[in-house]
């Protein structure tokens, strides 16, 4: 069975079934893989990535998933990565799966991810969280590195905050104590991991940095000496006349667009394939990419290119 085909260029104001920047209990989000796909399914999408942090644990099972359910999965990840101070998240979607400095890239980031955690809880117990390592790891259920949501979900059942939202304007946010830089690789270094091992990088969410629109061109243009290719155009919702303006500016440089709901967990203000509308515009679907072009015709199931 052939997926629906989609569309060579974003010619109107509309929204795709398509997401590809998604987590699962893999990293931080709340559901399995399995659960993640069959809710994707279930909102009418038709291809869809699991991205989780600096892992591709769960990507077998999704794929699984994925075939029973009819849709397509590209393998993916997210890695955290340094710019000029600036924490900037890369999503790596990998259709020839896990390979080539990928492999050594990420068991670098999980040891990143396990120091850095250790330096959160030291950090909360000082401010009222006790034991703040075990408690996130019993929200986390499972022996992967700890995020920042973990130590959110044990500040909230511990009583220090309220709700989520209140753990990380007070704790986890940035420039909180909770907020540790941890020693993130350089984005070159990472987008090279990306792009030599057979995927395609992609900036996520680029609007969300804070940055100026001359800042973001400077990220932009940095990414893309180093081989990246493709910018999340729209990623969960978004002012229309940003979207319009980040839209000029991949035009200007020839970059993809890729879209992304950066789902976690249901409740939260994002969904699978929940987004603003795509603009019209003159850059490119990241399925026209060349690594990914088989995306158009591609059965159900894990996205698999020798």
């Amino acid at each position: 069975m052939l997926m629906p085909r989609l569309p060579y260029t974003f010619d109107a104001d509309q929204r795709y079934p398509v997401d590809l920047h998604m987590h699962s209990t893999a990293s931080d989000g709340a559901l399995s893989p399995t659960e993640l796909v069959t809710l994707c399914a279930e909102r009418g999408l038709t291809h869809m990535s699991l991205t989780d942090h600096d892992t591709m644990d769960g990507i077998e099972e999704a794929g699984r998933a994925a075939e029973q359910a009819g849709l397509c999965l590209i393998p993916g990840c997210e890695l955290s990565t340094r710019w000029q101070g600036v924490n900037i998240h890369v999503v790596a979607l990998m259709p020839g799966g896990l390979q080539g400095p990928m492999v050594e890239g990420l068991i670098q980031q999980r040891e990143a991810r396990i120091q850095r955690a250790e330096v959160i809880a030291e950090r909360l117990e000082k401010v009222g969280l006790p034991d703040a390592l075990e408690k996130a790891r019993l929200h986390a259920g499972s022996d992967r590195p700890l995020g920042r949501p973990d130590f959110a979900r044990a500040l909230v059942a511990e009583g220090v905050v309220p709700d989520w939202a209140s753990a990380f304007k007070r704790y986890l946010g940035s420039g909180k104590k909770g907020d540790v830089k941890a020693h993130w690789p350089e984005i070159s270094e990472a987008v090279s991991w990306i792009v030599e091992s057979g995927g395609v990088a992609v900036i996520a969410h680029p609007l969300r940095h804070g940055l100026t629109r001359r800042k973001r061109g400077l990220l932009m243009d940095t990414f893309q000496a180093a081989g990246g290719q493709a910018v999340e155009l729209v990623s969960g919702q978004q002012n229309p006349d940003s979207t319009r303006d980040l839209a000029r500016q991949l035009v200007e440089r020839e970059l993809y667009a890729s879209l992304g709901s950066d789902f976690h967990f249901p409740g939260s203000h994002a969904a699978p394939g929940s987004m603003s509308l795509v603009p019209r515009t003159a850059a490119p679907p990241i399925w026209q990419h060349p690594r990914l072009v088989h995306l158009r015709d591609a059965a159900p199931g894990l996205l698999a290119i020798g």
